[in-house]
């Protein structure tokens, strides 16, 4: 069975530092590449972060580069986002995905195969 399911939304203040986190199945962590997006209201869903199925390369929006930071952890079969430096802007509803085995065009929304249901951050000014 797959499964995508992100938790750590919430409120926090301009500055301040969220971690959001994306739970899947064995089968889907072993061999996809993840990726992290996010959709304000009346906005198109946008790239966040991405890492690809091994690990090997990581890739960041312009929005967000130097601010936030994708990893995976095997064992937990989790990928996290660590947001610091948060903005206004960055409020959301931000959505895990997943790509079966791929190192490259991580940014591409059409790429991704399975979703999850997203979580909600804002950030209040």
């Amino acid at each position: 069975q797959v499964y995508l399911v992100e938790s750590g939304g919430g409120l926090v203040q301009a500055g301040g530092s969220l971690r959001l986190s994306c739970a899947t199945s064995e089968q889907i962590f072993s061999t996809y590449a993840m990726g992290w997006f996010r959709q304000a209201p009346g906005k198109e869903r946008e790239f966040v972060a991405a890492v690809s199925w091994n690990g090997g390369n990581t890739e960041y929006a312009d929005s967000v580069k130097d601010r936030f930071t994708i990893s995976r952890d095997n064992a937990k079969n989790s990928v996290d986002l660590q947001m610091n430096s948060l903005k206004p802007e960055d409020t959301a509803v931000y959505y895990c995905a997943a790509q079966y085995r791929t190192s490259y065009y991580l940014d591409q929304i059409s790429g991704y195969e399975y979703w999850g249901q997203g979580t909600q951050v804002a950030v209040s000014s």
